[in-house]
């Protein structure tokens, strides 16, 4: 039987307790293969959703705005410099406009306050595609890419390495704890996530039996890892602290030596994406002329290989955000 989650915002993976996270995967097996067999049906015809963007990207707008025209509803992109929002008008008067006239909220951007307070004040379900603090529909791509390969989520034995006190880190750390993984985070001392996140997880944990370790070590984290996971080491906004993050996470790196100390030759390769691999972008120009390096967080040999997963992760999102816009407007 479903849950119901209809007029449901969510805002950070903790807002779904297990059984609900259950529920959004297997709804989005469904319309996965509901997709491919071509039986997708436009159940949310009537419906619009303002996809309200602080922040660029790529595969959050367009999963939001493809999910919302396979599913029937109307998607309105509503960009940093095309509203007033934060600027000649307040969050307050923004939410309660967007909820007079959308059916649903999507949100990326900066400081989580501001998802909160148009959650708080539109009257319609708000999801959150990011902020500083939060990336809920992108672990839980994560999480259905995870399952397809594994099978059951309950022990299934996930490393992180890099940077681990962003959004990526936090949303992941929490998100494992409700599904019940072995998880274990490696980065350095002062790019763990905070206590606060740390001990939310762990009170999650002692109920769902998940295993969390959060540590300094490449090595203890990957030993026997059914998948290992890396995001970028400067997030938007903190570009200028590039030679930084290198100086302390260029020991994180997954390299095919990382995979192989997972002692899995299956061992999966995730990554959220985009991610800096090679020198074809201006970034990786940069960090192979001035630092030396191919690639950053992971190298194109790695992200390349048979064990790289991230596009189906990319993809994933599609069916997941078709998954919570089923379940909190149908």
């Amino acid at each position: 039987m479903g849950l119901n989650l209809h007029g449901r915002s969510i805002l950070e993976p903790a807002d779904l307790s297990p059984e609900e996270l259950d529920y959004i995967l297997d709804l989005s097996d469904e319309l996965k293969l509901l997709k491919a067999a071509g039986n997708l049906r436009p159940i949310l015809r009537g419906k619009s959703v303002a996809l309200l963007f602080e922040k660029p990207s790529t595969r959050t707008r367009c999963a939001f705005a493809v999910a919302c025209a396979e599913l029937g509803a109307h998607p309105e992109f509503l960009g940093k410099d095309e509203i007033h929002f934060g600027k000649k008008e307040s969050v307050r008067d923004t939410a309660r406009v967007l909820g007079r006239l959308f059916d649903a909220i999507e949100y990326r951007g900066f400081d989580h306050a501001t998802v909160q307070g148009l959650a708080r004040d539109a009257g319609v379900p708000v999801y959150n595609g990011l902020t500083d603090l939060w990336h809920p529909t992108q672990v839980l791509a994560d999480l259905m890419t995870l399952r397809s390969h594994v099978g059951s989520l309950r022990h299934a034995r996930l490393a992180y390495l890099g940077d681990a006190r962003n959004n990526m880190g936090n949303s992941l750390l929490v998100a494992a704890a409700q599904a019940g993984l072995d998880f274990r985070i490696a980065a350095p001392a002062d790019l763990l996530p905070s206590q606060d996140v740390v001990r939310a997880a762990e009170v999650l944990a002692a109920q769902t039996g998940a295993r969390l370790s959060v540590g300094e070590s490449v090595r203890e984290a990957v030993r026997g890892a059914d998948a290992i996971y890396t995001d970028v080491w400067t997030s938007m906004g903190e570009e200028a602290k590039l030679s930084e993050r290198i100086a302390l996470l260029r020991p994180y790196q997954v390299t095919a030596d990382v995979l192989a100390a997972s002692g899995n030759p299956d061992v999966l390769f995730m990554h959220c994406l985009p991610a800096i691999h090679d020198s074809r972008t201006a970034l990786g120009r940069e960090v192979r002329e001035k630092y030396g390096m191919e690639g950053l967080e992971v190298t194109d040999e790695v992200f390349e290989s048979r064990h790289s997963v991230v596009f189906e992760q990319a993809e994933n999102r599609l069916h997941t955000i078709g998954a919570l816009l089923v379940s909190t407007l149908a």
